[in-house]
């Protein structure tokens, strides 16, 4: 790139930068704030625990304070009863491995219609309760899948950086330092009170910008992409702000949403709900932006004589297949997301308007349709914004490409002669 355009890219993005790190600071949130446990859903007293010994027991023994069945086994709560009645339960005992009451062992009964049965040897999480009687203080609440998790992690590391190499590399830093970010500031910063909408923009663009270059170096083509892709988020930006307070959408619709409210009442939920807008949208916008910067890049290269016009009817050629599959990418990762409640919405036989304006719904709706809206604009805006960098600076290099050109063409002729 000629020094002028370095000079224009940078008059923009060097403010913009400066900006985010100014943000950084100031709203750098030192740490989550202490509170008191109230032992409810995640917010309890966890140690991890080993399953020692696993028998198989009457489940009327275990079941005598329980109310008897109704015979009816027609539904759920009746099969229920009648498996606690005359089915076979396992009473597996627990041992306590961290913290201070390690080596304490306490009884788990398992139910055998349960979802998660017990094995010798398994590893487990326990919760603790203090104020409960000192029988009932512990209990299991998930097994342990530190090492399965941590293999898979492994072997997606190392299959990025065997495909990818020192970019697949960058990549997992970048990686790294994003969940640095989500975690060190973002959520400790919503927590402490900050507006969770201004918290995720800087956030994202901190993010954003570390990725990129990390990942793309510290070129033009990347800054080109960084400058779409920051047009993109404030799009997406305001249309969730408007149509999150149109819809009404409070973002307190689950058991952790409710707690999340409980324990922090100060925090705006229906801020916090487009705040996760914002941060789900940046991963696919960068795939995007990148895409059609390196696709805008090529075709110059491949004829440096194409003008704006032409680079952008190529490069948008290219980016409408890309919208075609970004979009039907997020509508199916959501609806994945939200197959339990679409299955329970069946099980009730709700109609489509209705099960479509329930809040739940709603708000995946919401998101979808918000971040692919971005999606889609940020093709047509990064192409264009290449296609001018490209061609703006296409005649300085002209100039210094052609200077050699008759010297290099007068050789070779003297050599033919």
């Amino acid at each position: 790139m000629s020094k002028h355009l370095r000079k224009v890219i940078a008059a923009v993005l060097i403010p913009f930068a400066t900006a985010v790190f100014v943000g950084l600071v100031a709203f750098w949130p030192g740490g989550a704030p202490a509170h008191e446990r109230t032992g409810v859903g995640f917010d309890r007293q966890t140690q991890d625990g080993k399953v020692v010994k696993v028998v198989n027991v009457d489940c009327a023994d275990v079941n005598a304070a329980q109310v008897p069945p109704t015979g009816d086994t027609s539904t759920a709560s009746g099969r229920e009863a009648v498996n606690e009645e005359t089915g076979l339960c396992k009473k597996a005992t627990v041992e306590v491995t961290t913290g201070d009451d390690k080596g304490r062992t306490f009884v788990e009964v398992v139910q055998p219609d349960a979802s998660r049965q017990l094995r010798e040897g398994q590893g487990v999480i326990v919760a603790y309760a203090p104020d409960a009687p000192r029988d009932l203080q512990y209990s299991v609440t998930d097994v342990a899948r530190s090492f399965p998790m941590a293999l898979l992690a492994g072997i997606f590391a190392l299959a990025v950086i065997v495909v990818g190499r020192l970019r697949g590399l960058m990549a997992l830093i970048a990686l790294a330092v994003s969940f640095a970010v989500l975690t060190l500031f973002i959520l400790p910063a919503i927590l402490q009170g900050s507006n969770p909408l201004v918290v995720a923009v800087i956030g994202a663009s901190a993010i954003m910008l570390i990725a990129l270059y990390t990942c793309h170096g510290l070129t033009a083509r990347t800054s080109v992409a960084v400058i779409g892709t920051l047009i993109s988020l404030l799009l997406i930006g305001l249309l969730g702000s408007l149509f999150i307070g149109w819809a009404s959408l409070s973002g307190n619709t689950d058991d952790n949403t409710g707690l999340i409210h409980g324990l922090f009442p100060n925090i705006d939920m229906s801020g916090l709900l487009l705040a996760g807008v914002i941060i789900g949208s940046l991963g696919v916008l960068d795939d995007v932006t990148v895409t059609q910067t390196s696709a805008v890049w090529e075709l110059h290269q491949a004829d440096p004589a194409m003008g704006v016009r032409r680079l952008y009817r190529a490069g948008i050629r290219i980016g409408r297949d890309h919208i075609a599959s970004v979009v039907n990418t997020l509508v199916l990762a959501y609806a994945g997301a939200a197959l339990p409640l679409l299955l329970l919405f069946s099980i009730a036989q709700s109609s489509v308007g209705t099960v479509a304006t329930s809040e739940l719904v709603a708000q995946e709706i919401v998101r979808t349709l918000v971040g692919s809206i971005g999606l889609v604009a940020s093709v047509p805006v990064t192409t264009v914004l290449a296609a001018l960098v490209v061609s703006a600076d296409r005649t300085g290099l002209g100039a210094e490409a052609e200077a050699p050109a008759p010297a290099r063409t007068g050789r070779g002729r003297r050599r033919k002669a």
